[in-house]
């Protein structure tokens, strides 16, 4: 989706306005004039006068940056549901087989109602973590990110690999396994193809070898010099469960964290998935290297992995967004419930004034740019920024007499949509996708989830 004309202007006004900016600036009735892909002007009252600009009528909402998802693995959509009481090494078992046979129909069709979704509950950035490439898949990474297109959301896809398969010691099957050569020519090759740099880029590559249980050493090794190397991000699952901790204690002799520091996995273009068992040591590992923390709470009390320590590592400084994982472990994967979410079980762990609304507000938004790297174009409504917003609607029974708009949005029901843009332009009006057919899509959904099952079984 190619950004709107220099000279296009949309004006949005009469909402309340928080703009995650460094001073938490929020107007109680403000405006954003956005002219083609950025922001132009954000203040109180109306808008200027502007002939010729598209006007939206926020009155009744709340306008915040769009929400960044950083972790997610697109092609589950296809596989919710099952497993549904298993704990994580249960549940990788089992679904493993399924997976086994994904292809380029599946992802596509996978992923197009996994970002439909996400637009729908305010993502405007996503990331994804693609680490299964069967052998006669196809062009596996390539499907998602035309689905992206088609949807219309910026997209930080990663390159993801398994090369340690059960005949090796490790949790997947050998089918769904590659070659350490085979997976470094496919990382390079798709940084090469894909890769874009700009300010309002809507497509980087990142790589991403999937579990210290799934990979080998010399994966994470060779994976974290050539990402240097080509000057992309790294990210991969850490310290997610007792069972990983476990196992890389019998195998390598010391924690996930220890063992993911000794291989080059720390520092600020790295981000970990999880990080729920995490000790003080690691903790400060991760705030002197900057490597950035995914925090995904859905999936981690739906898998039953553990509450993350999430009070200690935002009081560190270690960088941290929201994801909603994959859709297999989050069903309705929601962005707007991970901020809730987050907040609720940072309550439960550390007390009532554990996580403000607000701070719950910025994991969602500027603190997943941070961890992308992407802080100074996205992630806050200041002018220059990308022209990413979402216009939260307010003026619902559920929401009517709650004061504060960010109580409502975090504490609320999640609100309807009244807009969503992406790079200037509208992806959602009114709760509709404007760049796809939902209905097509969900009955796409339906067919490659039982041709998939019926594979494997």
């Amino acid at each position: 989706m190619s950004a709107p004309s220099n000279d296009t202007l949309l004006v949005i006004e009469g909402c309340a306005v928080a703009t995650v900016d460094a001073a938490g600036t929020e107007y109680r009735v403000g405006h954003v004039v956005v002219r083609g892909n950025r922001i132009e002007a954000v203040g109180s009252g109306p808008a200027p006068e502007t002939a010729g600009a598209t006007r939206i009528d926020g009155r009744g909402c709340l306008l915040t940056p769009g929400l960044v998802n950083t972790h997610h693995h697109l092609y589950q959509w296809v596989t919710r549901g099952l497993a549904a009481d298993a704990t994580l090494f249960e549940w990788l078992t089992t679904l493993y087989p399924v997976w086994a046979g994904i292809d380029e129909d599946a992802v596509r069709v996978a992923a197009t109602g996994g970002l439909a979704s996400l637009a729908r509950t305010g993502c405007t950035t996503t990331t994804d973590h693609h680490y299964v490439f069967p052998r006669e898949g196809g062009d596996l990474l390539g499907a998602e990110i035309d689905a992206a297109a088609q949807v219309g959301l910026r997209f930080h896809p990663t390159r993801g690999s398994m090369d340690l398969g059960r005949s090796a010691g490790g949790l997947p099957p050998d089918s769904v396994v590659e070659t350490l050569d085979d997976i470094l020519k496919a990382s390079a090759d798709a940084v090469s193809r894909w890769h874009d740099e700009s300010f309002d880029s809507m497509l980087r590559i990142g790589l991403a070898p999937c579990s210290p249980f799934s990979v080998t050493a010399d994966l994470l090794r060779e994976s974290a010099l050539l990402a240097r190397e080509l000057g992309v991000r790294l990210h991969t699952h850490a310290a997610e469960t007792v069972d990983e901790h476990e196992y890389c204690l019998s195998t390598h002799g010391c924690t996930p964290a220890e063992y993911l520091e000794q291989l080059g996995w720390v520092g600020s273009d790295v981000w970990w998935a999880h990080a729920i068992h995490l000790d003080d040591t690691a903790i400060a590992t991760l705030a002197k290297t900057a490597t950035g923390v995914a925090h995904c709470p859905t999936s981690n009390a739906r898998i039953g992995a553990g509450i993350a320590r999430i009070v200690d590592l935002h009081a560190a400084g270690v960088p941290i967004g929201l994801g909603v994982d994959g859709a297999a472990s989050n069903e309705s994967s929601s962005l707007i419930e991970e901020p809730r979410n987050a907040l609720l079980f940072a309550r439960q762990r550390n007390g009532p004034q554990a996580l403000s609304v607000r701070t719950a507000l910025e994991l969602a938004t500027l603190g997943g740019a941070r961890v992308l790297g992407r802080h100074k174009e996205i992630g806050s409504i200041e002018p220059g920024k990308l022209a990413d917003l979402a216009l939260w609607n307010l003026g619902t029974l559920a929401h009517a007499g709650i004061e504060d708009p960010i109580a409502a949005l975090i504490l609320g029901s999640a609100p309807p949509l009244a807009a969503l843009l992406v790079n200037g332009r509208i992806v959602v009006r009114n709760t509709v996708i404007q760049t796809i057919d939902e209905e097509a899509v969900g009955r796409e959904v339906a067919r490659a989830q039982a041709k998939l099952v019926a594979k494997a079984g």
